[in-house]
């Protein structure tokens, strides 16, 4: 808000302020800034710092400018989630998914675990697991490419889990909670980024002979429950163009 103390420029101030309510959702695609000369008489600056504001918001892409209309909020893609907050997501609404996003292209089969899963799951190399793979999609396209590696075991406790078609009956991690009576109590996340293969073309639906060569998000999650075993573990492959965010309450 105006009057806010900081020690980064005013005009960088101001940019800040409306590049979270633009990235929070706040004001969505489409919704008009204030003119130069209100944001100036709002934050009590300069009409040479207010412009200087708006211009670091179009140099970031977040919005532009219309002549005779005013400053109009972009309309971008979404960023992604990690396999943390769909979990948290799932149990607030019991959806994984994010605002404006559906899940398709289902598949599940239990496969000889690659050596990176083998060793994310501490068990031996090629044994039997349950890869579970889905695409997340919004209006600008894909979102990520998100698989879950499972133990087999836990297939025989919950048969679906195997089964090529979206999970009924809530998330992998409640329904395995639900049937071995150990609630998830710890989770691991990492980020990264890498410039994809052409298996991870593959994956993201891109061309495998002509694909983006800027690096894209890559996060896993490991969870485990209350007895110390590793239920899951997921790696969430982000469509280029995506990022990661996050928020968190800061105590004063």
């Amino acid at each position: 808000m105006a009057g806010q103390a900081s020690n980064r420029a005013p005009y960088a101030r101001i940019a800040a302020h409306y590049a979270e309510l633009i990235s929070s959702g706040q004001l969505e695609p489409g919704s008009l800034l204030p003119s130069i000369k209100n944001l100036a008489e709002e934050w009590k600056v300069s009409t040479a710092t207010a412009e200087k504001a708006l211009r670091k918001l179009r140099n970031d892409g977040l919005v532009q400018g219309i002549h005779g209309i005013g400053t109009e909020v972009l309309d971008r893609p979404g960023p992604m989630s990690s396999g943390a907050q769909r979990l948290d997501r799932g149990r607030r609404t019991g959806s994984s998914w994010g605002d404006g996003e559906k899940s398709d292209s289902h598949q599940a089969a239990v496969v000889p675990a690659p050596a990176d899963v083998a060793q994310a799951l501490d068990m031996e190399t090629s044994a039997d697991v349950i890869r579970r793979s889905r695409v997340y999609r919004d209006r600008h396209g894909i979102v990520a490419h998100s698989t879950s590696w499972i133990p087999a075991r836990y297939g025989k406790l919950v048969p679906q889990l195997a089964a090529s078609e979206r999970l009924a009956g809530g998330t992998s991690l409640q329904l395995i909670t639900e049937a071995t009576g150990h609630p998830i109590s710890h989770r691991i996340d990492t980020a990264s980024a890498r410039t994809l293969t052409r298996e991870d073309a593959r994956l993201l639906e891109l061309d495998p002979d002509d694909f983006p060569s800027e690096p894209v998000v890559v996060m896993t999650a490991k969870f485990l429950d209350t007895e110390g075993d590793i239920v899951e573990y997921g790696v969430d492959l982000g469509g280029p163009g995506r990022t990661w965010r996050t928020e968190s309450e800061v105590s004063p």
